[in-house]
Parts: C-alpha cells; structure tokens; sequence
C-alpha cells in the first residue's frame, strides 16, 4: 500500500498538467468517492475505511484510461440530445433493444454511461460474492468515476464544452474550476445513509434525465454572466504547478455558482449518496458477504504492477483517445 500512496502527489500534479481536467476533475472524483464511505453501514466500513486513500485516489482511474484504451471514453458520457427531445422517448433503456434501433457504433458514438454501470455494478455483486479483495476495491473506484460523471450535465449534451456556442472550457469551469474554489469552504457532505436500489438501471436512467435538463441551465445561465462581467474580470491569472495560468476568477465563479442555485454542491450530493447507495447494493445482492476477512487484506504484486502501468501509458500519452470529455 505504501508503493501505491507514495506516488500520490506527483500523480496529482500530472493530472493538473496532463488534461483539462474533465470528468468531475481530479478534486471532485476523489471527495466523491471519499465522502461515500461514510455513508456505508459498519458490516461495510470495517473494508472501505481502511482503504478509503485507495478508492479516492483511484476515483481517477478510468480518465487515466482514456489515454490509453480506444473505448474507455464512450462509457463516460452519453449525447442523449442526440436522440430526439426530452425525456428521450425513443431511445430504448434496455442495452439490447437501444443496439438493435440504432447499432452498436451509433450507440458508442454518442456515450453509453446508462448502460455501463449496471454492467459494473454486476461486475462488483461478483467481486464481493467471489470475497476478491482487489476486484472489490478496484470495482469500487470505478463505478463511484461511471456514477459521479452521470450526475454532470454537459456528460448528457453534445454540446458538451460549449464548442457551438462559443463557451470552450465551460465544462471545467463547471465541474472542476467550482468544486475547487469553494466545496471544502462551502459545500455540506453530510448526507445520512447509503439505500438499497432495487432497479439499477432506472436509477441510472433518472440520474442522466436529471442531468440532461439541466445543461442548458448550465450553458445558459454562463452565456448571460459572461456578458455582464467586462473589462477583464471574467479571468484571473494564478500559479499552478509552478506555471502563471489563466483561470475563471473567484469572483466569476462564485457569482456563476450563485446563479446556478447551488447545483454543483447539488449534484455533487448525489453523487456521493449515488455512489454509496451502488456500493451498497452490490453488496447486499451479493448476499451480504462478511468483510471481515478482508479488512486486512493487502494488494499483490500484480495488482501494483497494474497501476504503476496504468500511470505510465497515461503519464507519457500526449493525447486523449476518442472526444475530450
């Protein structure tokens, strides 16, 4: 575990360098995944808490595989503008008869995060009735990433940085630039307890519905700010990583954040109750396994070796595989 933290900061500075940060951002990721621990019961908490540095740090591990798999991008977003207007009618919820209408390529080509993480959360049912200690965890980080992204608005939009509307760079601004400013001085993480879902995939469904009436909310409520904020007060420049870059000012954020009724913390919120809640019931429809057994588990040499890999492809690759987003 010590090999595995003692890259942390150097990870996280790479990933302020290496991308603009989309996904929730390497901050948002990581207080999600954090903060659903705490909301798991005790039978739960006895594996989770010890290796909460691990399912926070690895929150980020499915963008780091953008950089390196050819697919990974599709499953973290889907332009469900794409398919007709709200609420999407058209487009099946079933995976097979969505494929069958409009084709697996059409399908990926437009995101397919509604359909990913029932698939994952099928895979962690497995681990915990397998009592894999590594897949568990692993598993764990990965649908918190699939689940937080489903709960950003502009994962929903084709529009998905403000590229036609002349708003690039709005989709860090939302979820990277807001969360960075002001969650750990503003925002509320006291949430209450993890629930069981019993229909996964309309739970999923809900989330991106949700998601997808608010982006025009998101692009709207920026394009009216922007033109009130002249003279150069929209931006200020800050040091990063030992670099002076331009960034959205406090004062634009805050008054963005302001304008947008708290939906940042909001949507943050439930994605951590989200993340919790799938945790949860995966464990439960694995049969409730005991965790016990595992607390003091350790990963392998194999496992180590994967993320330093992971690192690596991600850590020289100049390039995002597939749409930046």
């Amino acid at each position: 575990m010590k090999r595995i933290f003692s890259t942390s900061l150097t990870v996280c500075l790479l990933f302020i360098a290496h991308s603009p940060a989309y996904c929730w951002g390497f901050f948002a990721h990581q207080k999600i995944n954090y903060y659903a621990v705490f909301l798991l019961p005790p039978e739960m908490m006895v594996l989770f808490k010890p290796h909460i540095g691990f399912l926070s740090e690895h929150a980020t591990d499915p963008d780091k595989r953008r950089y390196a798999v050819p697919g990974e991008g599709a499953r973290h977003y889907i332009d469900i503008d794409q398919y007709g207007q709200y609420p999407y009618p058209n487009l099946p919820r079933d995976w097979n008869a969505a494929n069958e209408k409009y084709g697996r390529d059409t399908l990926k080509a437009h995101g397919i995060v509604p359909w990913e993480i029932p698939i994952m959360l099928n895979r962690l049912t497995t681990a915990f009735k397998e009592n894999n200690f590594s897949k568990i965890l692993k598993t764990s980080a990965d649908i918190g990433h699939y689940i937080a992204d489903a709960h950003v608005p502009l994962h929903t939009n084709s529009n998905h940085d403000g590229q036609f509307t002349q708003q690039k760079g709005i989709h860090a601004f939302w979820e990277s630039r807001v969360p960075e400013l002001l969650a750990d001085k503003e925002f509320d993480f006291f949430i209450g307890q993890a629930v069981y879902i019993p229909d996964v995939s309309a739970f999923t469904w809900k989330i991106v519905l949700e998601s997808a009436k608010a982006a025009d909310s998101v692009l709207g409520f920026e394009k009216e700010l922007s033109s009130r904020f002249r003279g150069g007060r929209k931006y200020s420049f800050e040091e990063r990583k030992g670099k002076v870059i331009r960034q959205y000012s406090a004062a634009y954020t805050i008054a963005y954040n302001k304008m947008l009724g708290g939906m940042v913390e909001r949507r943050m919120r439930q994605s951590v109750f989200a993340v919790a809640s799938l945790w949860y019931t995966a464990w439960i429809n694995a049969g409730q396994p005991d965790l016990n057994v595992l607390a003091k588990n350790s990963f392998s040499e194999s496992d180590l070796k994967e993320f330093e890999s992971l690192n690596e492809q991600w850590s020289r690759s100049g390039k995002m595989l597939g749409r930046e987003e």
